[in-house]
C-alpha cells in the first residue's frame, strides 16, 4: 500500500560546463540509483543537461543540439524504468531560446515548462540569453522526434497526485507561478533552480520556501545547482530540499564535492485533507489568475509497498529541539494565563478554587493560577487549593501536593473525602469492599462537589485540571474531574503537560518549589481510586489500564491533525515507535483508544470552556462537533485488520 505517500528525489548531479555527453552520464546513473530505491518522482537542477554557467555558450547551435541528443539518451535508457524524470535544459522554441524543464516516463516526453521569470542581476543576466514563458504562446514542440506540450502551466497528473514545475527565480516573484498552480490542482511543486551562495541567502531561501510550501499546502520540491558550475564570479552549493507544507522533510549537504541523491516521502493525503478544511485555500481557488491550465497524463504503474524513510517523531505535540521547545512552553504557558485572566475579569472573581492532588495536571493548573495572579499583581492567597485525600491517596502524591502548596504561598484546605464517601456508600448500599466503577466514581464526583461548594462560599471560580489526552479517552469522570468552571488545560496533551511542569519548574519558582515539581514530574500517572499496596505504592497506574499516553497522543494528533484512518496511524506509529513497543501492543492500544474515543464523546460534548493552545482541541463549541451516538465501526474494524 502507499497509504498518501509519494516518494521524491533530488538530484544534483556533478556537471561540466558545456559537456553534454559527461552530464548526461552522471544524471542518468542518479536516475537509475533513484529508481532501484523506489522513487517515483525525480527532479534535477536547472540546465543541468549543459550546465547552468555556460553563459554565451547558449547561443552555440552545437551545445543545443548536443542536448537534445543528451536528452535522448536520457529518453531511450529510461524506457523500461517507472520513474518520472525533470531534467532541465535550453531549448530553441519559435525562434527563441528557453529555460525549460523536461518531463519523461517510459520513454516519452510528456512535456516542456519554461521558465517565467527571467532575472537580470549582474551575475545572472539570463536575459541576455532566454526568452520568458510570458512572452511566448502555449503551443507544443518537436522534441526527441515526439510532438510535446510546451505551456508554463502544465500539471502532470499521476496515479497518486498532480505535480507541477517552476524553475528557479519563479519562487523568488510577488505572485509566484506555483501559487496560481497549486490553485489549479498541483499538489506538488518541483523548482529547478541555480542559486548561488552569498551571506544571508540560505536561510532567506529556507524561509522562502518554507513559506512558499505552507501558504500553497503543497509539497515543494527544491534542486539546485552544485559542484562543478563555473566559479569565475559565484559559487553554486548544491541546495537540496524537501518540504511538506512548510515543514523541511530532507535536506542535501552544501558545498559537497560528489553527486548527491536526497529521498523522501510526500504526504498528498495530508495535502489533500489540509486543503479540504482549509476554506480560506478553497475560496482563493475562484480568485486564481484565469491562466489556462493543462494537465497532462503519466503512465500508469504497479508500484512495490511503500518503505517509509522520513522521520516521524514520537511526541508530535512536543518540540524536539531544546531551544524550541522551551519557546513553545513559554507561549502555551503564556495562553493558558491571558485566558484565566480574561475569565476572571469578566466574572469579576478575584478568587480561584481547585483540587491539588499531586499529581501532573492540578499541579499545572495551580502553575497557572499562580502566575495569573502574579501578572494581576494580587496575593497568592486569593487561590483556594484543596487536597482532598481519599482511600487511593499515597504519602507521595499528598506531601508533594502540601510541599508544593506550602512553597507556593497560596490558601490551603484539607478535606478528606473518606467520610463523605461512606456514608454515600451506606446511602447507596455500595459495597466498600466493592472496587468497581461506582467506588471509584463517587470520589470524583465528592471531591468536585466540594470544589464548587467551596467556589460559591468564597465568590471564586472552580478551576478545571484535566488534559486533552484524558477528554480523549474519556479518561474522566462525568460531573467528577470531567466539570470546572474554566479548564485551563483542556487542549494540552499528557506528553506535553509534563514538559510544562518541568519548565516551570526549570524557570519560573523557587529552589524549594523546583525540588517538588521535579519529583511530581517523576511520579507514576495514576487517578488514585483504588488503596495504594501493602508498601504504601500507587496501585492504580493510568498507562497499564488505557495504555501509554505517547501512544494515544500520537494517534489522537494524526487522528484529528490530518484525518488519518487506522492504518496510517498504525504504519506511522510502528516506524516512530520501533524499538519501543512491538507491532501487537501498537495494535492493542490503537484498538483501544479509537473504541474509547467513540465511546466517549458524550462527555465532549458539554466541556466547560478553556483556552486552545495548538492546532488540535476537541472543543464541542470549535474544534470537534461529532454525535455522541456516531458508530465507531468503520474504524474498528479496520483495527482488528492491521
Amino acid at each position: 500500500m502507499k497509504y498518501g505517500f509519494v516518494k521524491v528525489a533530488v538530484a544534483i548531479p556533478m556537471v561540466k560546463v558545456a559537456d553534454c555527453e559527461f552530464n548526461v552520464q552522471q544524471i542518468l546513473n542518479l536516475i537509475s540509483a533513484a529508481e532501484g530505491k523506489g522513487v517515483e518522482i525525480i527532479a534535477f537542477p536547472e540546465l543541468c543537461l549543459t550546465g547552468y554557467s555556460c553563459g554565451d555558450l547558449f547561443q552555440q547551435t552545437l551545445l543545443l543540439e548536443e542536448a537534445e541528443i543528451a536528452l535522448m539518451k536520457i529518453v531511450n535508457v529510461t524506457r523500461q524504468m517507472n520513474i518520472i524524470s525533470i531534467v532541465g535544459m535550453p531549448i530553441v522554441h519559435k525562434g527563441a531560446l528557453i529555460n525549460t524543464a523536461v518531463v519523461l516516463q517510459k520513454g516519452k516526453v510528456l512535456g516542456v515548462v519554461p521558465k517565467t521569470f527571467i532575472p537580470n542581476y549582474k551575475e545572472f543576466y539570463e536575459k541576455r540569453w532566454f526568452t520568458s514563458a510570458k512572452d511566448l504562446p502555449d503551443g507544443e514542440i518537436r522534441l526527441c522526434g515526439q510532438l510535446v506540450p510546451v505551456s508554463a502551466n502544465l500539471i502532470f497528473d499521476t496515479q497518486e497526485t498532480s505535480f507541477a514545475i517552476e524553475i528557479c527565480e519563479d519562487v523568488w516573484a510577488p505572485v509566484p507561478p506555483s501559487s496560481t498552480l497549486s490553485l489549479k490542482g498541483a499538489e506538488i511543486i518541483f523548482n529547478l533552480s541555480a542559486d548561488n551562495e552569498c551571506i544571508g541567502k540560505h536561510e532567506y531561501l529556507l524561509s522562502l520556501l518554507s513559506q512558499q510550501s505552507a501558504r500553497c499546502l503543497s509539497g515543494y520540491v527544491y534542486s539546485s545547482c552544485g559542484y562543478g558550475e563555473s566559479t569565475t564570479d559565484v559559487v553554486y552549493a548544491g541546495n537540496g530540499l524537501i518540504y511538506e507544507c512548510g515543514k523541511l522533510l530532507s535536506r542535501s549537504k552544501r558545498f559537497q564535492y560528489k553527486e548527491q541523491l536526497i529521498i523522501s516521502e510526500i504526504d498528498v493525503e495530508r495535502i489533500r485533507n489540509e486543503r479540504k478544511m482549509n476554506t480560506t485555500f478553497t475560496s482563493s481557488i475562484r480568485e486564481a489568475e484565469p491562466c489556462p491550465d493543462k494537465h497532462i497524463g503519466t503512465e500508469f504503474i504497479n508500484r512495490p509497498d511503500l518503505i517509509l524513510t522520513r522521520d516521524y517523531p514520537q511526541h508530535p505535540f512536543v518540540p524536539e529541539n531544546e531551544s524550541q521547545l522551551n519557546e513553545r512552553c513559554e507561549e502555551i504557558f503564556a495562553i493558558q494565563v491571558a485566558g484565566l485572566i480574561k475569565r476572571m475579569d469578566h466574572s469579576r472573581c478575584e478568587k480561584v478554587v481547585l483540587g491539588i492532588s499531586g499529581g501532573l495536571d492540578s499541579t499545572l493548573a495551580l502553575l497557572v493560577c499562580v502566575r495569573a495572579f502574579n501578572q494581576l499583581k494580587m496575593g497568592n492567597e486569593g487561590i483556594i487549593a484543596v487536597t482532598m485525600p481519599g482511600f487511593g491517596t499515597t504519602d507521595r502524591t499528598y506531601q508533594n501536593a502540601l510541599n508544593l502548596m506550602n512553597s507556593l504561598g497560596v490558601t490551603i484546605r484539607e478535606i478528606s473525602i473518606k467520610d463523605a464517601c461512606i456514608q454515600h456508600f451506606k446511602d447507596i448500599n455500595q459495597d466498600i469492599d466493592n472496587h468497581d466503577v461506582t467506588y471509584e466514581n463517587s470520589q470524583a464526583r465528592e471531591r468536585t462537589q466540594i470544589l464548587m461548594d467551596i467556589a460559591n462560599q468564597v465568590g471564586g471560580l472552580v478551576v478545571g485540571t484535566g488534559d486533552l489526552s484524558e477528554l480523549a479517552l474519556g479518561w474522566a469522570t462525568y460531573n467528577g474531574d470531567h466539570m470546572s468552571m474554566y479548564g485551563v488545560n483542556a487542549s494540552i496533551p499528557k506528553t506535553l503537560v509534563r514538559y510544562l511542569v518541568k519548565w516551570v519548574a526549570m524557570n519560573g519558582v523557587d529552589e524549594e518549589s523546583k525540588k517538588t515539581l521535579l519529583d511530581i514530574v517523576d511520579t507514576p500517572i495514576s487517578p488514585e481510586l483504588i488503596p495504594a499496596d501493602e508498601q504504601g505504592n500507587i496501585q492504580q497506574k493510568t498507562e497499564d489500564l488505557v495504555g501509554p499516553y505517547e501512544l494515544h497522543d500520537f494517534f489522537l494528533y494524526y487522528f484529528l491533525r490530518f484525518g488519518y484512518r487506522p492504518n496510517k496511524i498504525y504504519l506511522l506509529a510502528t516506524h516512530a515507535f520501533k524499538g519501543v513497543y512491538d507491532e501487537e501492543t501498537i495494535k492493542k492500544w490503537i484498538y483501544t483508544f479509537f473504541r474509547r474515543f467513540f465511546q466517549q464523546q458524550f462527555k465532549r460534548s458539554c466541556l466547560p470552556d478553556g483556552p486552545k493552545v495548538g492546532s488540535v482541541s476537541l472543543s464541542p463549541r470549535g474544534d470537534w462537533r461529532m454525535p455522541s451516538d456516531a458508530s465507531a465501526n468503520l474504524w474498528l474494524k479496520e483495527c482488528k485488520e492491521l
